[in-house]
């Protein structure tokens, strides 16, 4: 994995004939997508940007030169747009940028290895980490304080406590009732 610049964003469909695209900004604010400068995709060109409306930008060449056209525009659909990791603050204590965390070996507090940081999600509802190894099932954990209390970025190591699972069996319908939690039947 490249540790030198971060994944910021991606490009969406062409918006109209004028070469104008959807991005789509991992930026907690995503106009702030903007105030890195310029911005390097996957192949290597180098872009900068311009919103013009909600969610939809301008691209610009090296040169200065604005996506000639939907055609052109379509080709750039996914593209991923990173920027240069020295551009970042560094976090505060207790936050990490999710590139960071990707790679990194995850252990129970008992030492028994889960595998490495996969992937990280976040729908919308909350992130999680997908850890795994060779030979496991991927493992989906939510990125909690309570699942995660120690987070060494500088050791390369995390350490896990896997939360208590429920696993209810049977079928449940609506005229089934309530599940009790203590006995994991319906009542």
């Amino acid at each position: 994995m490249d540790r030198d610049r971060i994944l910021m964003g991606v490009v969406g469909r062409p918006h109209g004939v004028r070469g104008l695209v959807r991005v789509h900004s991992y930026a907690t604010v995503p106009e702030d997508l903007t105030a890195y400068g310029t911005l390097t995709d996957d192949r290597g060109q180098v872009w900068t940007l311009r919103w013009r409306g909600d969610g939809i930008a301008e691209l610009r060449d090296a040169a200065g030169q604005p996506v000639a056209g939907r055609e052109a525009a379509q080709a750039l659909v996914n593209r991923r747009l990173y920027i240069a990791r020295a551009s970042l603050p560094e976090p505060d204590q207790d936050e990490f940028y999710f590139a960071d965390l990707i790679g990194l070996l995850v252990h129970e507090q008992g030492g028994r290895s889960l595998g490495r940081v996969l992937v990280v999600h976040d729908y919308g509802a909350g992130v999680s980490l997908e850890i795994g190894g060779e030979g496991r099932a991927p493992l989906i954990l939510p990125f909690t304080q309570a699942c995660f209390p120690v987070i060494d970025i500088v050791a390369g190591r995390i350490e896990a406590v896997l939360p208590d699972e429920v696993e209810i069996q049977g079928e449940l319908s609506p005229e089934a009732g309530e599940v009790s939690p203590a006995v994991g039947e319906a009542s």
